[in-house]
């Protein structure tokens, strides 16, 4: 579980820079505002081009692939129809609390954990490059025609390719579906700025965390128990489930699809709720107490199905 462990503890550290940096006043009361556009805009589309150019796209053709995809739409189906249906929230704060359920932390936690846990980073690719080139695309789309207005089905069909995170996973999808490598002197000025779309995320993250107190009374609670409950215990069960008795799975490759349907919500899920406005404070929480308990949910996991 070390690399579990190391995972947590570098998460945690950068979060906790940015508490204290959020704390201090150092970079102003926009900091926060300024910090989150720039890790949206720029830094994160840079990421995901680099990531997808430099990715074997075959790898999205698996038995692995499968098993998240239905595992991440089954926990998140259950948490929009729910709060949608049940709860009547708006549609802006099903999408972040849907995402919330099944968006797994697959960067930052799930290469160090498939790496040190699985013994291969490649276990994690699947599922990186599943919410990149799907359910983010998805989402984000139905974030901007909800904030924006629906308009024309041209402008609909055209909203994506003016959103820079798809931007940037669409060119570099291409790049890698060519089988072309750019040369380094046109790849390096993205690896340097993409290097920074983490680091930003989480201190952003760590910074809305000063002078607030998860679950307090009125922040959505009720949301953000059902869509931590669903990520850590539905999703998971999800990927046993259908990995076992859908795809025949067993050993290595069942315990590696549970433990990545086990990683907390991504940042990312707070990233989105934040440049537009909604689901703010349930996303950081969702966000904060999957990665608190998530750690327990895997130490579970590998007790029961480790081989």
């Amino acid at each position: 579980m070390i690399g579990v462990l190391i995972g947590f503890a570098v998460i945690a550290t950068i979060i906790l820079i940015g508490y204290i940096v959020g704390r201090s006043g150092v970079l102003g009361e926009h900091a926060q505002f300024v910090l989150g556009r720039f890790a949206f805009y720029v830094a994160s589309p840079c990421l995901l081009f680099t990531v997808l150019a430099d990715a074997d796209i075959h790898v999205l053709f698996s038995s692995q692939l499968l098993v998240s995809f239905v595992a991440a739409v089954g926990s998140g189906l259950v948490f929009f129809t729910i709060a949608r249906l049940l709860w009547r929230r708006e549609l802006s704060e099903s999408i972040i609390g849907s995402l919330g359920s099944g968006y797994v932390n697959a960067n930052n936690m799930g290469i160090p954990v498939a790496v040190f846990v699985l013994g291969d980073a490649a276990f994690a690719a699947p599922v990186v490059l599943l919410q990149l080139l799907v359910f983010a695309p998805v989402a984000l789309t139905a974030l901007d025609v909800q904030q924006h207005g629906g308009g024309s089905i041209g402008r609909i069909l055209l909203r994506p390719f003016r959103n820079p995170i798809i931007v940037g996973s669409a060119l570099g999808v291409l790049v890698s579906a060519l089988q072309w490598t750019p040369p380094d002197e046109v790849m390096q000025p993205f690896r340097i700025i993409g290097a920074a779309a983490v680091p930003v995320m989480l201190v952003s993250f760590g910074m809305s965390l000063h002078g607030q107190r998860p679950l307090a009374p009125g922040s959505s609670r009720r949301d953000v128990l059902l869509a931590s409950s669903l990520k850590l215990a539905l999703m998971p069960t999800i990927a046993w489930a259908f990995g076992y008795f859908g795809v025949g799975l067993t050993g290595l490759p069942l315990f590696a699809a549970v433990v990545l349907a086990a990683l907390p919500a991504a940042q990312n899920v707070f990233n989105y709720a934040q440049r537009y406005g909604r689901g703010v404070i349930m996303a950081r929480d969702i966000v904060l107490i999957t990665t608190v308990l998530s750690l327990p949910a895997l130490v579970v996991v590998a007790a029961l199905l480790a081989p």
